[in-house]
């Protein structure tokens, strides 16, 4: 058995994406990995080494050399100065959008990428600032310019950083919106973080048909399908379709609408903290 925590090099490499020859690759080239070893001396890897391997891949797609982006992956984190600039970055990013000046937005973005992880960035930054646009929206406090601007820009830099997610070594998930909606920010950035888990993501985007979700999930033999939506009111009115589509595959519900779509206990909800709940998914995909 192994030890909580500690994972074989097949478990590192399917929740990373990264096969088994290209980590051995870099624990010998770049020192990425740090292992122990059982008593049978199987090496294994610690939830920092998956970390590591997580920060590499972040900068070898964001167009580093992979020398550059293992000595990023193996600084000592500097956490004082990283929570300082998580600490402003919301405000800061909320002030560029509202500004319309996407350079400045950019850059926040940049700064954060450089030195956190994604999961980091999109719960302590992205996540906050969408839902306080959408609260600020609602009472009149941002116009639809700056609501449309904003999202169009996030949309924009999310799906720049999803570049590749459907390569891998992982499960397949499809991620589609449900038929009728279109705010898709959050499925897309719910689908970054089960990137950085090692799935495989199959995005179908906004306004789905039901049918057509069925066919993708069976065509690239999915182990879930997660449907969203951000009120319960495109959940209830296809209530028969995603009983039909949970009988064939297994299906979660995400999104604000989630929590009250009152649908069969067989189908899974997501309405948690989406870090959390791409943690669960790989929990259910694993049998844990």
């Amino acid at each position: 058995m192994t030890r909580p925590g500690l994972l074989r090099i097949g478990e590192l490499s399917r929740r990373s994406g990264v096969s088994p020859e290209l980590l051995r690759a870099w624990e010998r080239r770049y020192q990425l990995l740090h292992p122990a070893r059982s008593q049978g001396g199987l090496r294994l890897y610690s939830l920092e080494d998956l970390d590591r391997v997580r920060v590499m891949q972040q900068h070898l797609a964001r167009g580093l050399a992979a020398a550059e982006a293992a000595a990023i992956a193996t600084e000592p984190p500097a956490a004082s100065g990283t929570e300082t600039l998580l600490d402003g970055a919301k405000d800061e990013l909320a002030g560029a959008l509202a500004a319309f000046d996407e350079p400045r937005a950019d850059a926040v973005l940049d700064s954060l990428l450089a030195t956190a992880t994604i999961d980091t960035v999109l719960a302590t930054v992205v996540m906050p600032y969408l839902d306080d646009l959408g609260k600020r929206w609602k009472r009149g406090d941002a116009s639809i310019a700056q609501e449309h601007a904003a999202t169009a820009m996030l949309r924009g830099r999310l799906l720049g950083l999803a570049r590749g997610w459907g390569r891998g070594l992982g499960p397949r998930i499809v991620l589609a919106c449900a038929p009728g909606e279109q705010h898709d920010l959050g499925l897309i950035a719910f689908g970054l973080a089960l990137r950085a888990r090692g799935w495989r993501v199959v995005y179908l985007g906004a306004d789905t048909p039901l049918t057509s979700v069925a066919d993708a999930a069976r065509a690239c033999d999915a182990a879930f399908v997660v449907v969203s939506a951000v009120t319960p009111k495109p959940f209830r009115a296809h209530r028969d379709e995603l009983r039909t589509l949970a009988r064939k595959q297994r299906l979660c519900l995400g999104g604000a609408g989630a929590a009250e779509a009152a649908l069969d206990s067989y189908i899974e909800i997501l309405s948690g903290d989406l870090v959390d709940e791409a943690e669960r998914m790989t929990a259910l995909v694993d049998g844990r």
